[in-house]
């Protein structure tokens, strides 16, 4: 009776540590110790304030519903990419590289810059300069070394990369600031809209490798959807109110490529890696309002030329109503709908390495359990 009742305390501190640790992961504990965000003005947290381009945001009304006002978000408040950071249990946004000021680089850095391409061109004839994929693997290359330093050792930096969550939403600029702009780049002359987004895939192909590289093996890739569909692709092809379907053919194909691009690295690092793609949120706007009320038109009034929010002009009030907040960029209240999908696609991948850490506990409980 004795040793029953020695046991049956012993199980009771364990069981008790095994619940605390699940309220931790649900409540304030990231999912996975740190995130790294690749991409274009979907993804922006402020990355671009600072640079000569003419794709930078911060000035009212962007950030009108967000904490700090205008940031450098291509928005009215949180991102896609913020509001997944949140699902996944991080106190903080994931900070910009152009301004860390002291971060916890550890637990990850933000590198998406607004009008940036998989093409190291794109934009910067029509916007100027902005940090490329290959430029934004190049800053991570920095961050990575200074981790190393940080944590003593080239080996911890490499068992804590590989616990990261690698995020990289881009590509459309490719196409909206490059390939449908015959005027600045001749690549519509070049490539037929196969060849080109063959040419955009294997580029891609090349800097997810070389994430790999250095130690990224948790990726989700986000696609291109429907470019067709935003307001400026409507008003700059006089469409009245309908998609244009030359653009959506065209983001049709470098998305078909893409699911091809991920079947084939998951087979490639199919020992330690895995690849996960998510859905556009274009997409989704085009074939499912939600409830939306306006999905093909901008709620602050915008520029032609460049589709931007006119600076210090009123926006509307019923903003979460619409699917798309300037000509190209979508509305907090869209973007909480599709983050909360994306989250949902990839949380299995997160999830994972949660239960691989409660199996310990779990084990040591039912073994108390089953000799009491």
């Amino acid at each position: 009776m004795e040793s029953m009742m020695i046991k049956t305390w012993l199980l009771l501190p364990m069981l008790f540590l095994s619940a605390n640790y699940l309220i931790q992961c649900v409540n304030g504990k990231p999912q996975v110790p740190c995130l790294f965000i690749f991409g274009d003005s979907m993804s922006d947290s402020g990355n671009n304030n600072n640079l000569p381009t003419a794709a930078k945001v911060n000035y009212n009304p962007y950030g009108i519903d967000f904490p700090n006002g205008p940031t450098g978000r291509f928005t009215n408040g949180r991102t896609q990419i913020d509001i997944i950071t949140q699902l996944l249990g991080f106190k903080k946004f994931i900070p910009p590289y152009a301004n860390l000021n002291g971060s916890d680089i550890l637990k990850g850095v933000n590198y998406a810059s607004g009008g940036a391409g998989i093409r190291d061109d794109t934009s910067k004839t029509t916007m100027g300069f902005v940090f490329s994929l290959g430029l934004q693997l190049e800053n991570h290359r920095v961050i990575v070394s200074q981790i190393a330093s940080k944590l003593g050792s080239i080996k911890k930096a490499q068992r804590h990369l590989n616990k990261c969550l690698y995020y990289v939403h881009i590509g459309s600029n490719d196409y909206i600031n490059n390939y449908f702009v015959p005027q600045y780049y001749p690549t519509s002359q070049i490539y037929n809209t196969e060849q080109y987004a063959e040419a955009l895939i294997q580029e891609l192909s090349l800097n997810l490798q070389a994430l790999h590289a250095i130690e990224a093996r948790k990726y989700v890739l986000v696609g291109l959807g429907d470019l067709g569909c935003t307001p400026n692709a409507i008003i700059t092809h006089k469409r009245d109110g309908t998609c244009v379907d030359e653009q959506n053919a065209a983001a049709s194909i470098f998305d078909n490529k893409l699911k091809s691009l991920v079947d084939n690295l998951n087979k490639k690092f199919s020992a330690d890696s895995t690849f996960i793609i998510s859905n556009s949120s274009l997409k989704s706007a085009n074939k499912n309002s939600n409830g939306f009320l306006v999905v093909n038109a901008p709620c602050c009034p915008s520029l032609l030329v460049g589709g931007l929010c006119i600076p210090d002009e009123k926006a509307c009030s019923n903003r979460d109503e619409y699917v798309f907040w300037d000509q190209f960029h979508t509305t907090e209240a869209w973007n909480q709908v599709i983050a909360t999908l994306s989250y949902n696609s990839f949380k299995h991948l997160v999830e994972q390495e949660t239960k691989m850490k409660l199996e310990p506990i779990n084990e040591i409980t039912s073994q108390l359990s089953a000799s009491s």
